[in-house]
C-alpha cells in the first residue's frame, strides 16, 4: 500500500483527504502546526523520516484578503513552504501533488474559460504567490503535479472542518433574510470537494505540470447561485451585482487524461445525494 503524506491535514481539503483516501492508502500527516512554524531543515528531516511515496500538499494561507494584508505571511506559506516540500520530495524520491488556485487567472480580460497556458500576472497577492510557487516547484521538480483548484464546498458533517462556501452562504441567507450579492458579469467554477478528492487518485498519475482541476461552469455567478437555490429548495434574497471578473477554467487537459468532473450545476446535486438530501 502506497504511503501519502498530507500537509494541512487539519484543513478543509486535507482533513477530507485523510478520511476519504484512508481505505486505499497509508495516510500520514505533517504534525499539527508544523507547516506554519517549521523551517526548511525541519521539513526535510520530517519528510525523510516519514518516507512517503507521495506528498499531497494542501497547506496554504488561502484567504485572498488576508494574503493581501499580510504579503510576507502569504509568501512564507504559499511560496516558501511549497518549495521546501518540493525539495524534500526530491530528496525522498516522492511524487509531489500540490494545490494551486484559479486565482492565477484573476485579471485576464474576457469571461474565459481560460486554459493553463493563458495565465499572465495575477491581479492579487495570493494569485501571484501561487503562480510563483508553480513555476519554482516545476523548475526544481519537473514531475510535480500542480492542481489549479476552483472555489470548493461541502456540507457540515462527519466531524470535519467546514468553512464559508456557496451553499452554506445561500442557506444562511435564506435563514436570516440577509441579502447576498452575485454578479452576472462574474464567472468561475465551483466544485464539490469530495469529487475533488476522488479525482486526486488518477491525478497522482499525471505527468508533471499545471492542470486546471475542478468543475467547469458556463453560467455567470448570479445564475449559478440561482441554480444552487433551486437544488437546495430555498429562495434567499439575492441581489444582482455588476462586478466584472472571470476565474473560469477550461479543464480540457484533465479530461483528455480521463479525469472527469460534474459541471458546477450537476455537482450540487451529487453533494445533496451523498448527504441523502436529493429530495430536499
Amino acid at each position: 500500500m502506497k504511503k501519502i503524506l498530507v500537509t494541512g491535514a487539519g484543513g478543509f481539503v486535507g482533513a477530507r483527504s485523510m478520511r476519504q483516501l484512508a481505505d486505499r492508502y497509508e495516510m500520514a500527516a505533517l504534525p499539527r502546526g508544523m507547516a506554519s512554524t517549521a523551517d526548511r531543515k525541519e521539513i526535510t528531516e520530517f519528510v525523510r523520516g516519514a518516507a512517503p511515496d507521495m506528498i499531497l500538499h494542501t497547506a496554504a494561507v488561502s484567504d485572498t484578503g488576508y494574503s493581501e494584508a499580510h504579503p510576507e505571511e502569504s509568501r512564507r506559506a504559499n511560496v516558501d513552504l511549497t518549495l521546501w516540500m518540493a525539495e524534500a520530495a526530491r530528496e525522498a524520491g516522492a511524487k509531489l501533488v500540490c494545490f494551486s488556485s484559479d486565482q492565477v487567472y484573476l485579471g485576464l480580460p474576457g469571461k474565459g474559460p481560460f486554459a493553463e497556458e493563458d495565465v499572465r500576472i495575477p491581479a492579487n497577492v495570493y494569485g501571484r504567490h501561487k503562480l510563483e510557487a508553480e513555476q519554482r516547484v516545476l523548475d526544481l521538480l519537473p514531475d510535480a503535479v500542480m492542481l489549479r483548484a476552483t472555489w470548493m464546498y461541502d456540507l457540515p458533517g462527519y466531524g470535519l472542518p467546514i468553512r464559508g462556501n456557496l451553499p452554506l452562504n445561500l442557506l444562511r441567507s435564506a435563514l436570516t433574510g440577509e441579502s447576498v450579492v452575485f454578479s452576472s458579469n462574474e464567472y468561475r467554477g465551483v466544485t464539490y470537494v469530495r469529487q475533488v478528492i476522488e479525482n486526486l487518485i488518477p491525478a497522482m498519475e499525471l505527468p508533471g505540470g499545471c492542470y486546471n482541476f475542478g468543475s467547469e461552469n458556463p453560467l455567470d455567478m448570479y445564475a449559478t447561485a440561482r441554480s444552487f437555490c433551486a437544488a437546495l429548495g430555498i429562495d434567499p434574497p439575492l441581489v444582482q451585482g455588476d462586478r466584472v471578473r472571470s476565474l473560469a477554467m477550461d479543464c480540457g487537459r484533465i479530461r483528455r487524461a480521463g479525469i472527469l468532473f460534474d459541471d458546477t450545476a450537476q455537482g450540487i446535486r451529487r453533494c445533496l445525494a451523498d448527504y441523502g438530501l436529493n429530495n430536499f
